[in-house]
């Protein structure tokens, strides 16, 4: 009885072993599912800014994306794999590797990151709902935002903003407890939504003034002096540039790939994310040059061009358009934030206390602090430097991923016992040293180290776009060497 209660007490029946006849993602699902991590306003202003920075040279910006997105789709494969065939989260996994009260912790770890981020990129989609009411309040009387009640404010909110965020946080809490096959369906709406939102804006622009859009967009294309030296860093700038963007994702990809069909699928669908960076790309800056030739008809003070979409939709002045810009806003910014943040941390939550909590109870917890987040997010957390205590976390992120993989491959030679990671027997595969896998986690902190000397030491601050990728060097090095003896 209290070897079978032991056993129990490390199952969650949201992150066993998904059934295969569950396993219904194809190539087509995760298209949408990298569409959708690239569909955000921080993805749209960066890739727009890599080639304003450059100088809208097109083909070393361009080429740099391509080397960047071969790397995360490499290293999605590799990560994806285990979970694909064993169809167990990230969390899950990672007891086969770090010990069964290891993971226990350590994956805590991604899900702080998820918890804290969930909060920022909830206070940031609940801006768009307050523009919204703002419009809507404005469009019946233009003096009703002038009233007294609209004027009082708490930690910099005022009533507007109050119920915003309230709005945000319960609507997506009741759209993401559901299900994994309600998540898919909310993944697939929302990466063709918002794709159908992106080519309608460009048409829209390209209506404006065809001739001169079209030219202008056309002399970006600078095919000369591409292969010199001085290009080499401008290349490795980008390329480590996207890298970074999609790192976050990589290592607990695991949360998603249990649920495709076979790895043929896996491997189309992870390519599928070379194909989302050329076409949101393209369209990225198409409508950041368009509009700027729209609005300002020169394109000679790179400075000054927009980039962000709501910055853009705010100088068309035009009430129609930029409400259903904000709609498609609201959709791409929630379905990056079911992604990102809310899956990895609701993973780590069951993981962390399988026999206590459930979707609900999960869920609970991650609109609890992320609503403390989001309200203190304004008038103190982003004014004493939270993110780079946020980003030191996140160095684990790349050891992680190092010795997952060297452990899968390299030392367990593919083959997982899943009855034993699930299982508290002292004599089962990954209980280790009393459920704690001592090589590994010295690995893991080395490799840590490496990762978070890029933050914090000033003559390393120019690898810091390599961190994720120097964490997970040195760890799979330090463990397959300390493995392998």
């Amino acid at each position: 009885m209290n070897k079978e209660k032991s056993i129990n007490n490390l199952i969650n029946w949201e992150i066993v072993s998904v059934n295969p006849s569950d396993k219904k993602w194809m190539w087509t699902d995760l298209f949408c599912f990298w569409a959708v991590n690239i569909q955000s306003i921080i993805a749209f202003s960066l890739i727009s800014s890599l080639y304003l920075v450059y100088e809208l040279d097109f083909v070393v910006v361009f080429i740099g994306s391509l080397i960047g997105s071969l790397l995360v789709y490499f290293f999605a494969n590799l990560i994806g794999k285990p979970s694909q065939k064993h169809g167990i989260p990230f969390p899950v996994l990672l007891r086969t590797s770090l010990g069964i009260k290891g993971a226990k912790y350590f994956a805590l770890l991604r899900g702080i990151v998820g918890i804290f981020m969930f909060g920022i990129q909830t206070y940031f989609l609940s801006k768009a709902f307050s523009y919204l009411i703002r419009i809507s309040f404005f469009s019946i009387d233009n003096t009703i935002l002038d009233q007294d009640i609209f004027l009082i404010f708490l930690l910099s909110l005022n009533i507007i903003d109050w119920t915003s965020i309230l709005i945000t946080i319960l609507l997506q809490i009741f759209l993401f407890s559901k299900s994994h096959k309600f998540n898919k369906l909310f993944i697939n709406f929302s990466a063709i939504a918002v794709y159908f939102g992106i080519i309608s804006f460009a048409v829209v622009v390209i209506l404006y003034d065809f001739e001169y859009v079209v030219q202008a967009f056309s002399e970006i294309f600078v095919f000369t002096n591409i292969f010199t030296k001085l290009n080499i860093t401008p290349l490795l700038t980008v390329a480590g540039t996207i890298f970074a963007y999609f790192s976050i994702i990589i290592v607990n990809y695991g949360d998603f790939s249990r649920y495709v069909k076979n790895e043929n699928e896996l491997k189309k669908g992870n390519f599928s994310l070379i194909l989302n960076l050329i076409i949101f790309s393209f369209f990225a800056v198409f409508i950041v040059i368009g509009s700027d030739v729209i609005l300002n008809k020169n394109l000679e003070n790179m400075e000054k061009i927009l980039t962000n979409p709501t910055d853009i939709i705010g100088k068309f002045d035009n009430i129609l358009m930029t409400v259903i810009v904000l709609f498609f806003i609201l959709f791409a910014s929630a379905s990056t934030n079911l992604i990102a943040n809310y899956i990895p941390s609701q993973n780590s939550l069951l993981n962390f206390l399988p026999n206590k909590l459930n979707l609900k109870r999960s869920a609970t917890i991650i609109a609890v602090l992320g609503f403390i987040i989001c309200i203190f997010w304004l008038p103190l957390l982003s004014l004493v430097g939270i993110l780079s205590l946020i980003d030191t976390v996140g160095a684990f992120f790349g050891p992680f991923f190092g010795i997952i993989v060297v452990d899968y491959y390299l030392i367990k030679k593919s083959n997982l016992i899943n009855k034993d990671i699930f299982s508290m027997d002292k004599n089962g595969s990954y209980f280790y040293s009393n459920g704690w896998h001592i090589t590994a986690i010295y690995s893991l902190l080395i490799g840590f180290i490496f990762a978070a000397s890029t933050i914090w030491n000033p003559n390393l601050m120019f690898f810091q776009s390599y961190s994720w990728l120097i964490g997970a060097l040195f760890s799979s090095l330090t463990y397959f060497l300390l493995a392998n003896k």
